[in-house]
């Protein structure tokens, strides 16, 4: 089965559905239906979402299962939430010590770290 389309390939618009089927009896309804929130992300956003449920929100785990560092994973996150009309969270003081100790446990990476401490 064919996965749903959720913009219009020819003006990127949400797509409406107007028809559910019931496989089983050959119910069928007719109507304007959304596929909600999620329904505005793209495959590829969808994958991450799966992924970070997947991992249990370890995006540290979702950057390794991408092959990705961790910033372009966090920075995918980001873009999920602002997809989803979540509000942008302004940057935070870095722990220092946290970092630190994800480096240790390796968690993150040197680079990531140091990224991190220099911000």
């Amino acid at each position: 089965m064919n996965q749903v389309l959720t913009a219009c390939p020819v003006c990127s618009s949400e797509l409406m559905i107007t028809q559910l089927a019931c496989p089983t009896c050959n119910t069928g309804i007719d109507g304007e239906f959304t596929l909600g929130r999620l329904g505005r992300l793209s495959r590829e956003q969808l994958q991450y979402v799966e992924l970070l449920a997947q991992y249990r929100g370890n995006i540290n785990h979702v950057a390794s299962a991408l092959n990705v560092s961790y910033t372009t994973a966090r920075t995918r996150m980001d873009e999920i939430a602002a997809t989803l009309g979540a509000p942008m969270i302004p940057p935070t003081t870095v722990d220092r010590g946290l970092v630190l100790r994800q480096l240790e446990t390796g968690a993150i990476s040197a680079e990531e770290a140091l990224r991190l401490l220099q911000s």
